[in-house]
């Protein structure tokens, strides 16, 4: 099982909020990295002292690069689903059944993992 963060989850690090917080704990107890994509990290990265939390948090992620072959399969998801966050699309995209997806938006979330044929647990932040 691998957690999946969308920017909503990384906020939610950065707030320090407790279920997250616990969370995060038992993937580094289990020795598991969570998974983004750049795109994710793009959405709550401004820089500056104020984000020192997030910025020792992403150095424990597998930030997986939102290329070519990512945006394409993101692409024809999002043209099934008629919805167009390619951010969105590409979260999904790197969960395998058994995975969760956290997230403060699971109403977005829902319908692309459903389109997408994936088992994956979505979990709001």
């Amino acid at each position: 099982m691998s957690l999946i963060l969308d920017a909503g989850a990384l906020i939610a690090i950065e707030r320090e909020e407790r279920t997250i917080t616990r969370l995060m704990q038992q993937e580094v107890e289990a020795r598991r990295a969570p998974i983004t994509h750049g795109g994710v990290v793009g959405q709550v990265w401004r820089g500056g002292g104020r984000q020192a939390r997030l910025a020792r948090f992403l150095t424990t992620l597998l930030v997986v690069p939102l290329d070519e072959e990512l945006g394409r399969s993101a692409g024809a998801l999002l043209a099934r689903t008629r919805t167009t966050d390619v951010v969105d699309a590409a979260v999904v995209l790197l969960a395998r059944d058994g995975d969760w997806i956290l997230t403060s938006d699971p109403d977005d979330l829902n319908p692309l993992v459903e389109a997408a044929g994936l088992h994956v647990d979505v979990i709001a932040v």
